[in-house]
């Protein structure tokens, strides 16, 4: 069987959104570039229980399916439109996760309040909601992942990509602590979060001319 690296590494990150909380039941799907393929969770099972040949593999230029007897996941358009959108997303995480989605319900904007959230996942986007599995979602979502690596989307969940699938990953846990912690701030005061310039100065220690300046100071 074709790409089974991708398909084993998709079994493992599907096991960790699951133990960590993420999803409940059948919900969320994940998908992995391989080359000119997507691979995505077939519909109807939860995340943890899909074997490495389940995973259905579709062609990102035309949409075809290979056919191995399961149905991809409804929310297929949206991770091809996103592959389609960046050429440079190489896995695509979408979750349920439930500080996220209370976060929706009351807040559009999630501040950046924390070093690890500027540096890891950055300015997250937002999309009012939209009719999941619909061609509407989908065309919001690839609009969004040319400029933002988390998006959240109202009263419904979220979705994060990465070069891999452990970067999507880890960006999904960092937005849901991030909208975690505004709440319980909120609940206490008004919360404080990183100015525009702090956000850009961590931005800039991820960047190859620091790495290079600091390692000159160190000789």
């Amino acid at each position: 069987m074709l790409n089974m690296e991708t398909r084993n590494e998709l079994c493992k990150y599907a096991k960790k959104i699951v133990d960590s909380g993420l999803v409940v039941g059948p919900g969320g799907n994940i998908s992995a570039r391989a080359g000119d393929k997507m691979y995505l969770s077939p519909s109807g099972f939860a995340l943890e229980e899909i074997e490495p040949e389940q995973w259905i593999e579709v062609d990102i230029s035309t949409g075809d399916i290979t056919d191995i007897g399961l149905r991809p996941s409804s929310e297929v358009l949206m991770h091809l439109y996103g592959y389609r959108s960046n050429p440079d997303i190489g896995a695509m995480v979408h979750t349920h996760p439930s500080h996220c989605i209370a976060f929706t319900l009351v807040e559009r904007e999630l501040p950046v309040m924390f070093p690890d959230q500027a540096a890891l996942v950055g300015r997250t986007a937002y999309i009012p909601y939209i009719i999941p599995t619909t061609d509407l979602l989908a065309d919001a979502v690839a609009e969004k992942v040319t400029t933002a690596s988390s998006i959240l989307l109202g009263n419904h969940g979220l979705v994060t990509t990465g070069r891999n699938l452990r970067e999507a990953y880890y960006r999904t846990q960092v937005v849901e602590e991030s909208a975690k912690i505004y709440l319980s701030a909120k609940a206490a005061g008004t919360p404080v979060p990183l100015t525009d310039q702090e956000v850009d100065d961590i931005a800039a220690l991820e960047s190859e001319d620091y790495r290079i300046q600091l390692l000159q100071k160190m000789k």
